[in-house]
Formats: structure tokens, sequence, C-alpha cells
């Protein structure tokens, strides 16, 4: 009888599926790697060029069949989408076959990567061509799958460490404790973390260790010493390819170390056993051997840290009572609350603006020369490496004319200044991705890359740092319209970058979840706030007019702070659904006359120090047109400044009764 040949793949698991505790709340902690063996550095790049040689291959494959998918239009129709899915092999089990055969077919990747590693990063590929071939709830999905650049493979995922069968991590794994690691660069605690710049790798225990067990004799059962026995400092460890014959690459952990960082340290370090998987990640760094550095990124069960103060400023304003709004805007972002009860008693309104401070113009006008200055450095290093692609600008050739006119010898030009050499079409007869780029001009670009990055996270702990501030006076509980931010970067993509209202907004929803309120969103089309007064008067205005001026009750005030403080007003019916918002012009109306005069402070300047606002009326950033050069505070201008933009329908509902659109009503 013949042996049956067809190869045999492990079944499903029949014990019950593991599920990750505390609602599956993960977080993350950055741990840098000290690579400074030149052997150590030499087989971590070897590990991403043979990651990364295996995902292209799987990309590339994936577009293949999707493009196949979508020209059978006829099949699809006669037998249905999933079967011709099927007999394409479009789904995650058959990305990670093909990326399996790519391992075996090409024999030198065994000796650096993993079939563990190869199957996440397949499934990596895969989670892109779901979100192509099948939309969200929105229905939108992505475009088609592209293979990406060298540069950009920055991450390769680990496997996770198995919850229910002890010491079982089948690909990068976290050893050692942070109390070993204190012994050994801390004096046992009795100094500060003093870790050197070249870390020594820690050696694998040897011996034997007990397991706790007997023999019959009563004699104690030992077995070798792991790496599971090892307790002194962090370290990373990785075994290798099935058919590497280097040992284990040992890569040490450098604890992050500085002001009120023990305590960090400490809630993610402390508990081995809420240790989930480790992914290695790259990031560019000129200064750095090769170019980049190294970092583990260790998740953890459970919810992030938050230091004692931030839990005490939660903490408080979820005890504050009141009631506000926030008025998004390309320049600053308003916010105006009230006590919820409407009674003076228990408070008075207050205004908070964030604007960009002088000082943070200033950085941002450095920090925009200095990109200036290294994007002219990268293309006269582009030219010069590629001269043969460029022609010369006018004034060359004018003085190329002028020496040849004097039957001068021509002058050698090693940076052409003109265009590229393109076809008629426009297109270059070269790609830029053929071009050949310098030693100086990689060194550059991981400087740009560098600065970049650093400048997105000053952004992001700016943004997180001022939502603070916000819920800290004003609450937790707060509106703000529906705006769709992705138009405003057509007019004004430049200043949004310096300003990044949509980040602010952003955090402000996280820190007001954390600190047990809400930040819900009205819809533009049923409420209109810049187009009302608290009295409940429409009192229109076009985007160019930042002062509020109401005819009916005699209201003056900031534009923006008056739209936030209507927003404090607005109902829901489903605060999951911003298109059921409308304004309740009777409680504004109410607040305006009980609070009066404070209100009127409120709503002409900021009455909060968390930010420093310019005096006098609010400045806003208007689109560049032709003949209107002029600020809009200068002159008078030729054009008008485009009224603000309708959000999408899709984020603001349909159009329907708006209330106060009608007749104006006077409460006099």
């Amino acid at each position: 009888m013949q042996a049956d040949q067809t190869r045999r793949f492990r079944g499903k698991n029949k014990a019950p599926k593991w599920t990750k505790p505390d609602d599956g709340t993960v977080s993350v902690m950055v741990l840098p790697l000290a690579v400074t063996d030149p052997a150590d550095l030499d087989r971590l790049e070897k590990l991403f060029g043979s990651m990364w040689s295996i995902k292209r291959a799987v990309q590339r494959e994936a577009r293949a069949k999707v493009d196949a998918y979508w020209a059978a239009k006829r099949e699809r129709d006669h037998d249905g989408a999933k079967a011709v899915r099927q007999r394409l092999g479009l789904s995650r089990e058959a990305l990670e076959r093909c990326a399996y055969r790519h391992l075996e077919d090409a024999g030198h990747l065994k000796h650096h990567a993993t079939k563990a590693l190869v199957m996440h990063m397949a499934d990596e590929v895969w989670n892109g061509v779901s979100r192509h071939l099948f939309a969200d709830n929105s229905g939108r999905r992505l475009g088609r799958p592209k293979v990406g650049r060298w540069h950009d493979f920055t991450r390769i995922p680990g496997r996770a460490r198995s919850h229910t069968t002890a010491n079982k991590w089948e690909t990068f794994r976290l050893v050692g404790t942070l109390q070993g690691h204190a012994l050994a660069y801390a004096s046992g605690g009795r100094y500060e973390l003093m870790q050197p710049h070249r870390m020594p790798k820690p050696t694998a225990p040897t011996g034997r260790v007990p397991t706790g067990k007997f023999t019959v004799s009563a004699k104690p059962v030992t077995r070798k010493a792991t790496w599971w026995d090892h307790t002194g400092p962090l370290a990373v460890v990785f075994a290798g390819g099935s058919n590497s014959s280097r040992g284990d690459l040992v890569l040490p952990v450098r604890v992050p170390q500085g002001p009120k960082q023990y305590a960090r340290v400490e809630y993610f370090l402390s508990d081995p056993g809420r240790w989930h998987k480790v992914d290695l990640v790259r990031r560019r760094k000129a200064s750095a051997p090769g170019g980049w550095s190294y970092e583990a990124h260790l998740m953890i069960l459970g919810p992030g840290y938050v230091s004692p103060t931030v839990r005490e400023m939660r903490r408080t304003a979820a005890e504050l009572d009141r009631i506000g709004g926030v008025d998004g805007n390309v320049s600053n972002l308003s916010i105006v609350s009230f006590p919820a009860s409407l009674d003076p008693a228990d408070g008075c309104p207050k205004s908070s603006e964030i604007v960009l401070t002088e000082e943070e113009r200033v950085r941002l006008e450095k920090e925009a020369n200095k990109r200036r200055g290294r994007a002219r450095a990268l293309e006269r290093s582009r030219r010069a490496t590629n001269a043969a692609q460029y022609g010369l600008s006018k004034r060359q050739v004018k003085r190329a004319e002028r020496r040849a006119a004097k039957g001068l010898k021509p002058k050698t030009v090693t940076v052409p200044g003109g265009a590229r050499d393109a076809r008629s079409n426009g297109v270059p007869k070269q790609a830029f991705r053929r071009d050949r780029l310098s030693n100086g001009y990689q060194e550059l670009r991981a400087r740009q890359t560098e600065a970049a990055a650093t400048a997105a996270e000053y952004r992001r702990h700016r943004a997180r740092a001022v939502a603070r501030d916000i819920i800290a006076v004003h609450g937790p509980h707060l509106t703000v319209e529906d705006c769709d931010i992705r138009t405003w970067y057509r007019l004004w993509g430049k200043r949004l970058s310096q300003t990044t209202p949509g980040m602010l907004i952003s955090a402000l929803e996280i820190e007001c979840k954390a600190a047990g309120g809400r930040l819900v969103q009205a819809s533009t089309w049923s409420t209109a706030l810049s187009q009302h007064c608290l009295c409940g008067e429409r009192v229109t205005k076009s985007l160019r007019d930042r002062e509020h001026k109401c005819i009916a009750c005699g209201l003056i005030g900031k534009r923006d702070l008056v739209s936030a403080a209507l927003a404090a007003f607005v109902d829901l019916t489903d605060p999951d659904d911003p298109s059921t918002a409308r304004l309740d012009s009777a409680r504004s109306r109410h607040a305006q006359i009980i609070f009066s005069e404070g209100l009127e402070e409120a709503l002409r300047e900021s009455t909060t120090p968390c930010q420093s606002a310019p005096r006098g009326a609010g400045r806003v950033a208007v689109p560049r047109q032709r003949g209107t050069s002029a600020h809009r505070t200068v002159g008078k201008r030729l054009r008008a400044t485009p009224d603000e933009t309708r959000p999408v329908r899709d984020h603001t509902g349909k159009p329907g009764y708006r209330p106060a659109c009608g007749p104006q009503l006077t409460f006099w």
C-alpha cells in the first residue's frame, strides 16, 4: 500500500481560546537596544534584509492576485466573489503558505528568519489586502496594494508568548528582571541607574537547576539551565533561523532613565507575567553605525502608565460639574464652559484660547528654515550625482555663452540647475528611483527623517499637555462641531501643520474619556453655531468676520468663543449620531441673562491662564489668492475670503430642520 505523500498541517486548537484580560487593553513600552558589537549589528541588518525580501515577494504575489480578482468580473458574477478568492488564494492562510514557500525556496533566508516571523509578516500583508477587498462601515476601501520601499520597512512583528504554557516564546523574548538590571547598573539601588554606552551582553546561565521534583530514591531532579533562569540585566534574545549556526542573538536593553522615569519603568517591567510580545523596530539615526538605531517594543497586557499627578488631575476634573463647548479653528482652539446647573453660586463662565505662543512661532520658523536648507542640500546632492539627467539653468547657459564669445575655455558645471530631462509628455527619461545617491545624501536624508520624527513626537506631546490643561479647567463633558478637517488642508495645509487642530481635538477626546466624560460631536448643518447668537438670533458672518456683533441683544465678542459657548447648549438625541444635534436657544438665552457681565468678559478674552492668547480680535489664516496678498487686518481686500466649507454629508447627517433659521426671534 502506497503511503500518503500529501503534506499535513496542524488542525484547529481544541482547547478554549485564550482571551486578553481587561477587555483586551494593551500598552507598549519602547526599550532601546544597545547594539555595539559589529557581529550583532551585521546579524540585525541581515535579519531585516531577509524579512524585507519575504515581505516584498508576498506583496508582489498578493498584488497580482488582487489584479486577477478584479479582472474576473464574469466569474465573480457567476460563481460568487468568495469562490474566486478561494481559487486565487486570497486569504490569510493562503498568503501564509505563500510566505512559507518563499522561505523554503530561498535557502539562505533560513539562516536568519524563522517560520513564526514569516507567518506574522504575511498576516501584515493580508491586513492591507483585506482593507482593499472589503469596505469598512462607511463604505470605503483602501487602494490597490503596493510594494513598499526599503527605508519604510522598519518593523518585524514578533509572536506573542503563550499565556497557557510556561516559558514559551517563539520569536523575540525578553529575559532578565528589573531587579537584576538595577543590581548590575545601579549598585543594588544605592545609586542612580548608570548604563554605559557599550553595555556588555549577558551570558546564558550554565550548570543545572532543580526542577522541584524528586526521584523514587528522594533525590532532587535537575535540568540544564536556560535563558529562563536568567535573573540578571534585561536583554532581548533571538535564536535565529532554523539553519543558523551562530547561536543566540543577545541584544542588551537600555532601560529609559531620567527624571521621574523609574516609576514608569517599574510599572512595565516589574511583572514579567504581563509581558505579551516583543516587536523588533528600527528607526533612522544618522549618528548610529549603519544609519539605524534599534528598539524593542514591548507590549504588555493592561492599560498604560499614568503618573500620580495626571491621575489626581483626572479625578479632580471628573468632579467638576460643568458643561462646555469647543470650537476648532485653523489658528486656534476656543473653549467655553458653564456650571451644569447654570447657577452663579456654582461658578462662573470660563473661556480658554489655545494659540501658538511667540516662542513656538520662533521655534517653528527655525525648524522651517532647517527643513528648507535640508531639502535644498538633498536636491543639490542628487543633481551633482546624476548630472546627466539635468539640463543647465538659464543663468548657466548665459554664462557659457559669454565665455564662448570671449574665447574662454568652457567651465565644467558640477551641479546643473535646469529642469530634468523629460519626454514630450513631461515624464522624466529616467525614474527618480534609479538615480545614484551618494553616502552624504543618505546621511542627510536620515537626519531629515530623524528631525521629522522628533517634531511629530513634540506635536503629540503638546496636544496631550494642552488637552489635560483644558479638562482640568472646563471638565470632561464637552461638545465640538463635527467638521471634516481634511477639507481644511486644501486651503491651509501649511498652517494646519503648525497648529494641528485635529490632533488637539483627538487628544481632548482621549482625555475626556479617561476622566469619565465624553467629547461629543454635533452637526454643523443642524446647529450652525457660528451663525447664531446666545439670544437665539441668527447673525450671519463670513469667514473673515472674526468678531460677533448681535444687533438684537448687543452682545459683542470673539466669533470663536461665541461658537464655543453655543456648543455647550447643544442637545443630541443620539450621542453617537452628530446629525441628531439641536441647539437649545432657550437655555443659551437663560445663561446669557444669568451670567451677563461675566459671560461678556469670557467671550471677549480668555479667562483662564492655561494658554496666553493675544489681545484684541481673534486671528485666522486665510488662503492666498491673486490680487489679495494683504492680510485680513491690513486695508481692504479685492476679493472676499472663502466662507466656511460645508462638511461632508457622511459626517454631519442629511439636511433637515434647522432651528432658528426662519424668521428672527426677538426677546425684547
